[in-house]
């Protein structure tokens, strides 16, 4: 077994159980892509056992604290077996549910969601790239399904040093697939969604914002950013009879308009618009709109610190231009994917967005991603999904 030795002084992340090593913290040691080394102290203790991706700033990514454990394919079956029974115990309204959530499952650098019959994955570390073919075997195993789907494409892989990969792992057959999730029905394509396949981690946001909009009556709704109109269909279910979703995606927008038709809601009542959002904020304002409710749910403006700065500026335009279109007592759902900014940053941003906007709001309800998106008290960047359900004064 290689080892790897740090820095002096460099354990005390590791001592905490964060499961991240970075490059500068490594004094001396080296291994093949996704090798399990032994990760030691600058005196020689004992730290974890943990995955090498000789091409990553973060160069070491702990599978265990045990120095007793082996990472062998048991193992892998083990933390399978515990993630599974963890969903089991869970109250998802759904049968598309995230299986293993990264580091949160002690998994980190895989990604599985279950859609129906079918398992969508991404393989994003050297480790797991290495235990691929056992991974798949188990995962299958273990849920009786016999399709996996591998949607390792995302931008992350190549800061490991790999190719993106898609395709079926296990399995073959259509890739169009249709989800329950709360009362009405979704479709997407495990082949060309976004991430896995779909964002399942606003599953209950989702929900939330139906009963908000059945609740305080709202009937004009302006879903920004919304893909394939989940939010649109949630606000449909609770009453709204003018909904319009602003997409620059047009694929994205037709799967919208037939989800519309799929949970049985009048046509006339749905409005997809194929164009940039910030330019159809300005125009609707313009134009003298308003709406009774708002969605924000943009995609990720600060994958880092480092770009927060930059983000907070996007996300401070976004949300005075939805404040001011937002009628007196209408709702305004906001959300940041990005890790970079955190709640507090967040809090502040719509906050400055507010005194922009001459909009004063009472905050109704602060929410995250589903409980099916785990993140453990050691590993705080696991908190990316945070939003705020504002009741504009």
């Amino acid at each position: 077994m290689k080892s790897i030795r740090l820095r002096e002084g460099k354990e005390r992340s590791l001592l905490r159980r964060h499961p991240w090593v970075f490059e500068g913290s490594i004094a001396r040691g080296k291994a093949d892509a996704g090798e399990t080394v032994r990760v030691e102290a600058f005196d020689g203790s004992f730290l974890c056992w943990a995955s090498f991706s000789p091409e990553s700033l973060i160069r070491v990514r702990a599978w265990s604290f045990d120095e007793q454990e082996r990472i062998d394919a048991a193992f892998f079956e083990r933390r399978i077996a515990a993630a599974l029974a963890l969903r089991a115990r869970m109250p998802i309204a759904s049968d598309a549910v995230r299986l293993i959530h990264g580091e949160a499952d002690g998994l980190p650098g895989l990604i599985v969601d279950r859609y129906g019959d079918t398992l969508s994955a991404q393989f994003l570390s050297a480790g797991t790239e290495r235990w691929k073919q056992t991974l798949a075997d188990q995962l299958l195993a273990q849920t009786g399904l016999t399709r996996l789907y591998e949607r390792s494409d995302a931008n992350v892989r190549t800061l490991e040093g790999m190719e993106p990969v898609t395709g079926w792992l296990r399995g073959e057959g259509a890739t169009e697939i249709v989800i329950s999730e709360n009362t009405w029905k979704l479709s997407l394509d495990v082949a060309e969604g976004h991430k896995t396949g779909y964002y399942l981690d606003q599953r209950d946001n989702r929900r939330k914002f139906g009963e908000a909009v059945k609740h305080y009556g709202c009937q004009s709704v302006l879903n920004c950013f919304s893909y394939t109109g989940g939010f649109s269909v949630a606000a449909l279910a609770g009453g709204a009879t003018d909904v319009i979703s602003v997409d620059s995606s047009g694929p994205a927008l037709a799967r919208a308009t037939a989800h519309v038709a799929l949970n049985g809601f009048d046509p006339a009542h749905h409005t997809a618009l194929d164009a940039d959002v910030n330019h159809t904020l300005r125009d609707l304002l313009k134009q003298g709109r308003s709406f009774d409710a708002i969605v924000l749910d943009p995609p990720k403006f600060a994958p880092t610190a480092a770009h927060a700065e930059r983000a907070a500026r996007a996300y401070k335009d976004i949300n005075r231009l939805g404040l001011m279109l937002l009628k007196p007592g209408g709702l305004l759902f906001t959300f940041s994917c990005s890790g970079g900014v955190g709640p507090e940053l967040f809090h502040k941003i719509v906050a400055g967005a507010g005194i922009d906007a001459g909009a004063d709001g009472l905050i109704l309800d602060r929410v995250g991603a589903t409980p099916d998106h785990p993140q453990t008290i050691y590993f705080p960047e696991g908190e990316y999904l945070k939003g705020l359900l504002i009741l504009k004064r």
